[in-house]
């Protein structure tokens, strides 16, 4: 069986800049207060009449073009988020038909922030079985447009942006090993519980979130899943050169790093830039820090996230 190997990346972040400064005047909280506790001082707003399909689109055909791909070549894609355009068609087929494949299957990965790792975990499966030739595993969100703008214990935190990688069958190391969990039993500390009955919308239609709760089972699982992957292939953090974790909070980040023992210049780290941009925040980090030249060839890169649900998972890979 062949790996399955990342061969181009993009990313897109809408033109609109929000920073702390700017919500001091929203609502009630300080530059000073949310950097202190999350390590962001700014985030990107999608326009009025820009989808996720729209953020997917243009980061999708910037990795499209890295890796050297057309169209016609694509015979899946994965879209992971949790902000589609609508309730259905699947966000990733609206982007099928927006990038002009008329092949193979396209379909919506939901497992919140740890999106893109559910997506790039399910793409390697496909490619290294030889199901796929050319995936797409994109993560796209609009998280802006499910914020209740007077909670400054959620605003604050999330962004809108997207990412995207290509994985081609190889004989070379690519994706050594992906490794994911979730525990329904904590559905409801991240959450957002409203829905739709007869055209109406039941219930809160804005994210919820219990910080410490959220907080503590993330160092938690985050550190086991990051050392269940190492393990599985019979390494330790020493062989790591890189980390692209979950752009959440500098906190969560910084203690994993910890836990494996890499220094702060083996975290790739957007958060105080991009904010949380949910499942986009991985795919955005990588395409970042693939252009500018720190990840190589031979490189060892690790990918962890967590999510609602609770979702959370890792994915090991040789670049």
């Amino acid at each position: 069986m062949p790996y399955s190997r990342i061969v181009g990346t993009g990313s897109y972040l809408p033109e609109k800049v929000l920073t702390n400064r700017d919500l001091e005047a929203v609502v009630e909280t300080s530059d000073d207060w949310i950097f202190e506790r999350t390590g962001i001082r700014q985030r990107h707003i999608a326009a009025d009449g820009e989808q996720t399909s729209d953020l997917a689109l243009k980061a999708a055909q910037r990795a499209l073009a890295a890796a050297g791909v057309t169209a016609d070549e694509v015979d899946l894609i994965i879209v992971a988020t949790s902000t589609p355009d609508m309730i259905f068609p699947a966000t990733a087929c609206i982007l099928q038909s927006k990038l002009g494949v008329r092949q193979g299957a396209a379909f919506d990965m939901q497992a919140v922030c740890s999106g893109f790792v559910y997506a790039l975990a399910t793409a390697d499966k496909f490619v290294a079985s030889g199901q796929s030739k050319c995936a797409l595993a994109v993560g796209a969100e609009t998280f802006s447009r499910i914020l209740d703008w007077n909670d400054r214990r959620t605003c604050v935190l999330f962004g809108d942006g997207a990412g995207a990688v290509v994985l081609r069958p190889s004989e070379e190391t690519g994706i050594l090993s992906s490794h994911l969990h979730s525990d329904g039993r904590l559905n409801n500390i991240l959450c957002v519980p409203g829905q739709v009955q007869k055209g109406v919308v039941v219930g809160n239609p804005f994210v919820e979130m219990n910080g410490q709760a959220v907080y503590k089972h993330a160092v938690r699982v985050l550190g086991e899943v990051t050392q269940e992957a190492l393990a599985a292939n019979g390494l330790t953090g020493a062989d790591l050169h890189w980390m692209v974790p979950h752009q959440a909070n500098i906190r969560i980040i910084r203690s994993t790093a910890e836990k494996l023992g890499l220094s702060p210049e083996q975290v790739v780290t957007t958060v105080d830039r991009h904010g949380n941009t949910s499942a986009a925040s991985i795919p955005l980090a990588l395409d970042i820090a693939v252009r500018d030249g720190r990840i190589q060839p031979g490189h060892n890169v690790i990918f962890e996230a967590v999510g609602g649900g609770m979702t959370w998972g890792a994915v090991l890979a040789r670049w």
